[in-house]
């Protein structure tokens, strides 16, 4: 299974960046994912980032389209309205396009359109979402049962949870205060990295 690293908007700029290069080579992919920041904050960790040595491969900018442009970045993820993956591909040329669902209907939608992978969730409670009720792990199944991109879990996601995704047909995870939060995020992720590990990869 893949470990997907969500960055949590709740640092600066540059404990955002440190905290990235301490875990990034124990994921596959860092998603920035900082909603409070102006394009131009993002611009500089992209920046701060590639200068300390992290691969651009691994990164992902999440909803910014116009980062890829600016910062010369290479991989996009959108929500699941509002941004449609063949515009972004005609105005960014990314090498991935990946889409946030909520639902079966979201994820077929998001076949349809072109997304090379969906994220899926919430699954579990989460503080990220907090009131909310989680979507759960039966359409977790239903989806991967549906589509043939991969799916990636997310949402409250605990290491004692990976086995269950797994055995949902998930193709990996997405963790954000789980390695953001915690007091060491290189030893959090490495905790992940490892259960992850004990299944099969996946395409991307």
């Amino acid at each position: 299974m893949k470990l997907i690293a969500i960055t949590n908007d709740a640092y600066s700029v540059e404990e955002t960046c440190t905290k990235i290069l301490e875990i990034h080579d124990y994921v596959d992919f860092i998603h920035i994912r900082e909603k409070s920041k102006s394009m131009l904050e993002i611009y500089c960790l992209c920046k701060q980032l590639l200068a300390g040595g992290a691969d651009k491969r691994k990164i992902v900018i999440n909803g910014r389209e116009e980062i890829l442009l600016l910062a010369n970045m290479l991989h996009v993820h959108l929500p699941e309205k509002g941004f449609l993956i063949e515009r972004t591909r005609r105005r960014t040329a990314c090498q991935l396009a990946g889409k946030s669902v909520h639902s079966l209907k979201a994820a077929l939608e998001a076949e349809k359109e072109g997304a090379d992978y969906i994220i899926y969730g919430h699954c579990y409670e989460t503080d990220s979402k907090k009131g909310m009720p989680p979507n759960g792990i039966k359409t977790l199944q239903e989806i991967k049962q549906a589509v043939k991109l991969p799916v990636y879990a997310i949402g409250g996601i605990s290491e004692d949870k990976v086995a269950g995704l797994y055995e949902c047909g998930a193709d990996g995870i997405c963790v954000m205060s789980g390695i953001f939060a915690a007091e060491s995020p290189k030893l959090a992720a490495k905790k992940y990295q490892e259960r992850c590990k004990e299944y099969a990869n996946t395409k991307i």
